[in-house]
């Protein structure tokens, strides 16, 4: 038996409804707006799921627990996603799938090329398209026999989840000076703007990252006072 085999026998079989069950996903992910969509997707799917949301956390976690599936967010407040991702790839043993996970669509090659066996692509909020995502890397033995119910539901992550990230990236945009912490709140800004298909703040933010001068930090200001404002009204 290979250690993949070893480490998936145990588990509860999956079934027609429930195609994840027995897998373990450690995602790896700082927004706590995309981690809840994530939560409702394991939920729905049979799936059990932890989260780090760093890559110190998701460190510490991987000397205690051995998940089945990693699905790592390349833009992390501690470094690149990336940077996991080769090593849980030349780990052994090795994962049964590892995934990089980002707003940004050129993520997929970054993440490919340090070993990843998939991307996800945010918002991922289509079960179906989540559950064929992570059986796609699992080997056969793991998935459930016969066919399997598809449903196109999509999942609605909690709303208050969205003000907490939106709060955050407040906070993380209050020094201007320090040009590190203002490159990685516009990457954390647009990534959630992505997942909660909020088109102009994730313009605002990408011009951000890609300017990062005092007008560009005084526009995405101003639209995160406004949704934040709003959604309390709310």
């Amino acid at each position: 038996m290979d250690d993949t085999a070893a480490l998936l026998s145990a588990a509860p079989r999956p079934t027609a409804n429930r195609p994840l069950l027995g897998v373990t996903i450690l995602l790896v992910e700082d927004s706590r707006y995309a981690s809840e969509a994530m939560r409702l997707l394991c939920l729905r799917s049979g799936a059990r799921l932890r989260r780090a949301d760093c890559l110190a956390s998701a460190r510490r976690h991987l000397r205690m627990y051995c998940p089945t599936v990693a699905i790592v967010d390349l833009g992390l407040p501690d470094g690149a996603g990336e940077d996991l991702i080769a090593e849980l790839a030349q780990a052994q043993p090795r994962l049964p799938a590892i995934l990089g996970f980002s707003g940004d669509l050129s993520g997929e090659d970054c993440a490919i090329a340090a070993g990843a066996d998939g991307f996800l692509a945010k918002p991922l909020t289509r079960i179906a398209e989540f559950q064929a995502a992570v059986l796609a890397h699992l080997p056969k033995d793991a998935q459930p026999k016969g066919p399997r119910a598809i449903t196109e539901t999509e999942i609605c992550p909690d709303t208050l989840a969205l003000q907490d990230d939106l709060a955050h990236a407040q906070d993380l945009l209050l020094d201007e000076d320090d040009p590190i912490q203002r490159a990685y709140s516009a990457q954390f800004l647009h990534g959630l703007a992505v997942a909660a298909k909020d088109t102009p703040l994730a313009e605002a933010a990408k011009t951000l990252a890609a300017q990062g001068d005092r007008d560009s930090l005084t526009a995405v200001r101003a639209m995160l006072e406004d949704r934040i404002a709003t959604r309390v009204a709310i």
